[in-house]
This record gives C-alpha cells, sequence and structure tokens, in this order.
C-alpha cells in the first residue's frame, strides 16, 4: 500500500529523498541584528545546537528555553544530492513559525509567511555539485496577537488555556529533485454516486506546445486489483479530469470500497507524466499517492457518510506535547495519538486551533478517524490579519484536502479574532468571507463559519457548553423545543449561537462540539485549568456518565466532541494526561463514550447485532 505514513508528504512520494532534520547549529538573534550583519554568511553567530524539527522551547530541541525570543537562525553544512541532468533540486519545510527566510551559500532562495503550512523552494541555482554547502534559515515568531499563532501563548509564561510557544522549525526539513516539469500538486475528491474520482494535477510548468504530454493515472485495492487505468492528454499546466471507477457501480459491492471509520478502505494511486506519442511514450515523472472513497452529506439534522447517518463522536485535540510542544515526537507518537483516540470510542477528533502535521492525517486515512480541521486564531482584526488568515487556513485547505478523514472545515473558533462580531459588519464579512472561500476552494465538505457561537454562516451549528452536570445537558438538548431555545438565547455560551439575522439553514446538524472539560481538583501548588472539578476516579466515572448518556439520549443532537483528549500544560482536563495514561481503564472509558445514541436509532441494532451469540 503506498499509504506511506512516515513521508512528510504522504499524498504526493516520489522514491527518493534526502532527510535534512538532525542536528544544526543555531543562534537567538534578540536585537534582530542579523541581517544587517550578514549571519546569512557566517558561522560565527552560531553558539549552540538544535535538533530539528524540534522547536527550542521544548526539551527534545537540545536547548529547552522557554524565554521569548523573536528571531532565531539555523545553519547547517549539507551535501545535497545532485539533480540528473535537466532536474531541478528543491528544498522543503513542512512548517515553520512563522516568518522564514533560506539561504544557501549566501543566495536567498526565498521567503514563506504563516506558521503552519508548507512551502518549498528552488535551490538549483545555488546548487554546487560534489561540494559541502551551508543552508541557513531565519525564522521570525513574534509575540503578536495579530499574528495566526491558536494555542500558543503572547505572555512570557503559560496563562488560563494558553501554552508555551512553538518557534521557528517544527516539521520535516527535507529535499527532493525533480525534473523541470513534475507534478507540483495533486488533489483527489471521490464522486460514488457517479462511479468516479475527479483527479487535479499541477504541473510546475506547462506543456511545451510542440511536445504533447500525457498523463496516466492507475488505481488500485490494497490487494492490487486495478480500478482504474486511465491516460489524457495534458494541454495545460493544470489539469482536471475525472476518472471512471466502474467497481463502485455495483450496489452490493460498494462497501468493499469506500472509506469510513469502520472499514477504512484506501485506494492506491500511482500518477505518471508521459513525454511521446499516444502509445507508450517516456515517463517524466511519476508519484505515489492514495486516496478514500466516501461522500458527506449533512441533512435533515444529521451527519451523512456514504448516506447513512453517523453519530459523531469526536474528542478535542490540541496536538501537543510535553517534551516537544506543536512538533511531533516521533512518527510513532503520530500513530499512537490516532489509535488512542480510537481505542477509547471515539470515531473522530476535532484538531484544535492547529493545522496538524500531515503525518497524522495519513494515520488518521490509515485507521479510520474523522478529522475536523481548524484554523489557529489571531486575536486582533484589522485588513492585514483578514489577509493572513485567509492566505494562510487556503493554504492548508489545498494541502490536506485530499484526505479523506478530514469531514468539516472549522476557520474560526468562538469568535477568536473577531471578537466584536456581533456589532461590527467587517467582522461578520469576514466570517461569511471564510466560509465561501472554503466552499470555493473545497465544495464536498461542511464548513463551520464560527464554531461555539456568533455563527455567520454554518452547515453544522456547533455550540459549546460547559455544563457540570448530565441534568442541565437533558434541560437544554433534551428535545428538539429545548434545543430551538438554545439556539435562539444567549445561554448556553456567552453569546448567541447565531448571530442575528445569520441563522443556519433549517436541516442544519447541531453538534456539541465543546463540553464536559471534567479534572481532578488540584493540589495547592498546582498550575491548573479546567471547566469543573472532580475529587476522585469514581466520581469522575459518575460524572462522565452523566454528560454522555444525556447527549447520548438527546433525539436533536448529532453528535459531540468532548474537551479533551489529552491534559495539555496547565489545562488539565483530558482523558488522559499528558504522557498518555488514561485516567480510567480503556474499558470504561469506551463503554461510556460509545454507548448507541437517541439520535441515530440504527446504533442500537448494530451494537446488538455485535454482541448477538453466534448460532449453531
Amino acid at each position: 500500500m503506498h499509504v506511506l505514513v512516515d513521508h512528510p508528504r504522504p499524498q504526493l512520494v516520489r522514491p527518493h529523498r534526502q532527510d535534512l532534520c538532525g542536528e544544526w547549529e543555531f543562534a537567538f538573534d534578540d536585537s534582530d541584528a542579523g541581517l544587517d550583519q550578514g549571519w546569512a554568511t557566517t558561522a560565527e553567530p552560531f553558539d549552540r545546537t538544535i535538533q530539528v524539527p524540534y522547536p527550542f522551547e521544548s526539551r527534545d530541541s537540545g536547548i529547552h528555553d522557554s524565554t521569548p525570543h523573536p528571531v532565531v537562525w539555523y545553519r547547517r553544512t549539507v551535501r545535497l544530492d545532485p539533480p540528473a541532468p535537466g532536474h531541478r533540486l528543491v528544498l522543503h519545510f513542512g512548517a515553520v513559525d512563522h516568518h522564514a527566510t533560506v539561504w544557501l551559500d549566501g543566495a536567498r532562495l526565498g521567503e514563506h509567511r504563516g506558521g503552519h503550512t508548507p512551502f518549498a523552494l528552488d535551490a538549483t541555482d545555488a546548487f554546487v555539485a560534489g561540494a559541502d554547502q551551508v543552508l541557513v534559515v531565519r525564522a521570525e515568531d513574534r509575540l503578536d496577537a495579530a499574528q495566526p499563532r491558536g494555542k500558543q501563548g503572547w505572555r512570557d509564561d503559560p496563562h488560563v488555556i494558553f501554552y508555551h510557544r512553538t518557534t521557528g522549525i517544527w516539521q520535516p526539513v527535507w529535499a527532493e529533485t525533480v525534473p523541470a516539469r513534475h507534478i507540483r500538486e495533486l488533489h483527489w475528491t471521490p464522486d460514488v454516486a457517479g462511479a468516479s474520482v475527479r483527479c487535479e494535477v499541477d504541473l510546475s510548468r506547462p506543456p511545451a506546445t510542440d511536445r504533447p504530454l500525457r498523463v496516466r493515472v492507475r488505481l488500485s485495492t490494497a490487494d492490487g486489483t486495478t480500478l482504474a487505468d486511465q491516460t489524457v492528454l495534458a494541454d495545460r499546466r493544470r489539469m482536471v479530469f475525472d476518472v471512471a471507477v466502474p467497481a463502485l457501480r455495483h450496489e452490493m459491492n460498494r462497501d468493499e470500497l469506500l472509506w469510513s471509520p469502520e472499514r477504512p478502505n484506501l485506494v492506491d494511486a500511482t500518477v505518471e507524466v508521459l513525454d511521446g506519442g499516444t502509445d507508450g511514450g517516456t515517463v517524466v515523472d511519476t508519484v505515489d499517492s492514495y486516496l478514500g472513497l466516501r461522500e458527506i452529506r449533512v441533512e435533515d439534522g444529521r451527519f451523512l457518510l456514504n448516506n447513512r447517518p453517523v453519530f459523531l463522536r469526536l474528542a478535542l485535540s490540541q496536538g501537543y506535547w510535553p517534551d516537544s510542544h506543536l512538533a511531533a515526537p516521533a512518527p510513532d507518537g503520530l500513530r499512537r495519538e490516532a489509535e488512542l483516540a480510537k481505542e477509547l470510542g471515539f470515531n473522530g477528533i476535532r484538531i484544535h486551533q492547529k493545522i496538524e502535521d500531515p503525518r497524522f492525517l495519513a494515520w488518521c486515512d490509515r485507521i479510520g478517524l474523522l478529522v475536523w480541521a481548524e484554523m489557529p486564531s489571531a486575536y486582533e482584526f484589522g485588513p492585514d490579519v483578514v489577509e493572513q488568515v485567509a492566505a494562510e487556513w487556503l493554504e492548508s485547505v489545498r494541502r490536506d484536502r485530499s484526505h479523506p478523514s478530514i469531514v468539516t472545515w472549522v476557520p474560526m473558533n468562538e469568535s477568536w479574532g473577531v471578537s466584536d462580531a456581533a456589532s461590527v459588519p467587517e467582522q461578520q464579512h469576514h466570517l461569511q468571507a471564510l466560509y465561501h472561500l472554503t466552499k470555493a476552494v473545497d465544495g464536498s465538505r461542511p464548513v463551520i463559519s464560527n464554531d461555539g457561537w456568533e455563527h455567520a454562516r454554518s452547515d453544522i451549528v456547533g455550540v459549546h457548553d460547559y455544563a457540570p452536570h448530565g441534568d442541565l445537558l437533558r434541560e437544554r438538548y433534551g428535545d428538539r423545543a429545548s434545543v430551538e431555545r438554545a439556539l435562539d438565547d444567549r445561554w448556553p455560551g456567552p453569546r448567541r449561537v447565531h448571530l442575528r439575522g445569520h441563522r443556519s439553514d433549517a436541516g442544519a446538524p447541531v453538534v456539541l462540539t465543546e463540553f464536559g472539560g471534567l479534572s481532578f481538583a488540584p493540589a495547592a501548588d498546582e498550575s491548573w485549568f479546567g471547566y469543573a472539578t472532580v475529587t476522585s476516579p469514581e466520581e469522575l466515572e459518575e460524572r462522565l456518565r452523566g454528560l454522555f448518556d444525556a447527549v447520548h439520549d438527546s433525539p436533536d443532537l448529532a453528535g459531540f466532541c468532548y474537551t479533551q483528549l489529552t491534559d495539555t500544560e496547565q489545562e488539565r482536563n483530558g482523558l488522559v494526561t499528558e504522557d498518555r495514561k488514561p485516567k480510567l481503564p480503556v474499558d470504561v472509558l469506551r463503554d461510556i463514550i460509545t454507548r448507541p445514541s437517541q439520535a441515530v436509532p440504527t446504533e442500537a441494532t448494530e451494537a446488538s447485532r455485535r454482541v448477538a451469540p453466534t448460532v449453531a
């Protein structure tokens, strides 16, 4: 299977790459003098080493300095793999927070703004064959509330629900050689009802007018069965075409191909660019990829996956580790995080205030977890913020929209960055614009304009309610009339669920997208944040059962997202500790989380089938 979950770009894979992670030279530049003093061409300022891709604030970096340092520099001597004649050398950065500039042997290759999305730079013109060269990166990441930063604190120390920062390089750095005309982007959009897959191929250069190019797409199952083998003429730089998958027309066999949490079937894909005539031809570029065949709709107050209602059981995931912060502790850590959520009984996660590592999304694709993807917030509003947020958000949607696990886009949370949306029209327009921009790039998934409250336009109505007991949740969501009152009144959150004049469609599902937040009462010397406390494991189990039972018993909630999966720094309200140890036995938590819901009656039937005795 081509699900190469350890590859930094698992849906566009070539056979060879050069890993540039590991030990780099490092320097702080608190006075921001490095540019004027020519640090890109001298080794003198680099007085320490760092383990890339871990941020200097983290223990795994080898530095572990939580003091704010707004500008940092990286330096590494490398011998890069030589490109073949007519090929290009490309440097890839998974994510550098926030503003990165890159040099090779003093030649400035380029820059990128946005701390959570990847970028690539062509280093061919600066490359010297067979020689050691110096790669330098400058990263600027200030305590700026107008900068999209998510849960990274802007004070010296963590506070309330904001954590230690992740500055500079925090995702893999790598190099690859590619043909001059190569596949730069590749996207998949399944059309199950139409028995096809839409393929979008973006080439680095348009085809020459006198040399025809063709693109060949081959799709196959995990056991090697061919699903499609189609070749199209490439007459432009960006091509969009449908690949027929006839096997999807057989309705009785379709489930064997479809992706879902219960059956996360994946389709292997190989895409070739061919130079030559209609038969044969020379292979110019080849990439391996994969996709999932599934359809998403919201209808009649329900979330539908492959035309079947699914009760959403999500855990809120901060994607934060005590020793590496936002960076993955290791690829295996990403796998275990996804497996942990599923072992506890969740069928999905809401990635909170972070654009997650693509390798984690690949694990969600592989093991079957529904994912809500969310933009890290800025905390000021203005024209520059609008531009930054929109640009970085759309970069993330473009990067991730082929992952079958991603089923919902969330560009805003709790009016962070638009705190005056109720009275400022420009902020309302910003919310609506993000909704429509997301839909313009990817119309196949639901979009939530502003999760929690003050929705401007949303396909799913996400409500945040930290009621400490299940009885309060039953009172608010026990029947349709109660749900309608909750949507119309200011309660359960501090603001209205909908902005005035912006009520969602009548059929939009209502999901309790934050609730719970239970934590053990802290000791006198502990730094702590939680929404409600318990004093013993027995009380934790009792309170959890009350909260989850109230949600499961509501016929009008389409699902939930529990706060939260893991303890995160001072926010100690996880179901597991920060070192991923469950606070209750896994079988107890799973029993609480997976109880059949009243909103999807077929769950009770399916549960009885799973435990029914075998009849001889």
